[in-house]
């Protein structure tokens, strides 16, 4: 059973109208918070990925220790911890559950770190993949509030490559006839593991496969990678309709459609105060170097530090020690600057 502790949103209304009631935010924290409030640190959570899911990050002697700063792991809206489809009463269980975007899921976690903790003033917001997406998202939503952020192997605005590859997802888990609409009696296990399938060859690069570096990661051959690796991703826990809803998220995500920007996303970067570091990865399919060199052109006061190698976008998932002391090491000296 995994630890957690749940913040109460109440009667919580999203972006696109609609009001989850009794909405509810889970949530992790590591450390404790300085008698100043000055030592929080934000760590959101990424696509299908829980709390547990990012302490690789999170330990005695790296960049966030927990005997140094006071970490916050929020879980997505839909990942089946915090509200989602899966656990959410009718009308809005299942297949009504409603389109959350990443603004929703900052505006659910501002919440938490305000009335939950009093906090004014993050230190650091970082994430990988949809949490680097809702780390863009916190430095645009409440400028004022967050001192630095480092998002690594995600962007801040969702590409039309990277919507393709989505669609491809959605396609897979929505085919199989168990999923009935988003109203099954059962997983639709055939959906899940056609899904998982499209997912392998992009979250790992060409030449991860070219060099068989799945080895590095316990299994003997590529369809025990493709089973028991990726397969297992998909089918630990996993619901079909909490994935589409995060899938929703991702495709849809853009920080020029925050309130008040009118979908300017170059006006929404350049809004951004908080000193960043940009972490992508040289080889990431789903977010390449490129789109974080257009956006970090557009923010005030960024860097752009390539994750080197052929992880892919997995560099940023902590299965690769080289890549998990690089971006620790970039964390390192954003923190002291």
């Amino acid at each position: 059973m995994l630890e957690y502790r749940i913040f109460h949103l109440n009667d919580f209304t999203l972006q696109h109208g609609a009001t989850l009631r009794g909405a509810v935010l889970a949530y992790q924290t590591y450390g404790e918070l300085a008698p100043d409030r000055g030592n929080a640190i934000l760590y959101p959570t990424w696509y299908s990925g829980r709390h547990t899911d990012n302490e690789w990050l999170i330990g005695p002697g790296m960049t966030l220790d927990p005997s140094r700063y006071f970490i916050i792991v929020p879980n997505m809206l839909g990942n089946g911890l915090s509200s989602s489809p899966s656990n959410t009463a009718p009308p809005y269980d299942r297949a009504r559950f409603p389109h959350v975007t990443m603004y929703d899921n900052v505006a659910a976690q501002h919440r938490l770190v305000t009335e939950q903790f009093g906090i004014e003033r993050l230190a650091l917001v970082t994430g990988w993949s949809m949490g680097a997406g809702q780390t863009y998202q916190w430095a645009v939503s409440h400028p004022d509030m967050v001192a630095r952020i480092a998002p690594f192997c995600g962007s801040s605005r969702t590409s039309v490559h990277n919507q393709v590859f989505l669609e491809g997802v959605k396609s897979a888990l929505t085919a199989d006839a168990a999923f009935n609409g988003g109203w099954y009696e059962r997983q639709p296990m055939t959906g899940l593991r056609a899904a998982a399938r499209v997912y392998a060859g992009w979250g790992f690069s060409q030449a991860f496969y070219w060099q068989h570096l799945y080895q590095r990661l316990g299994h003997t051959s590529l369809e025990d990678f493709l089973i028991g690796f990726w397969e297992g991703f998909f089918l630990d826990d996993r619901d079909a309709n909490n994935l589409l809803t995060m899938l929703w998220t991702w495709q849809h995500a853009d920080v020029g459609l925050t309130p008040g920007f009118g979908g300017d996303t170059v006006a929404a970067l350049s809004s951004i105060k908080a000193r960043a570091l940009v972490m992508p990865a040289e080889k990431d399919l789903y977010f390449p170097p490129e789109d974080e060199v257009w956006a970090v052109g557009h923010m005030p006061n960024a860097e752009l530090r390539v994750i080197p190698g052929v992880w892919g976008h997995f560099a940023g998932h902590g299965s690769n020690p080289d890549d998990t002391r690089f971006i620790d090491q970039g964390l390192r000296e954003l923190m002291s600057a």
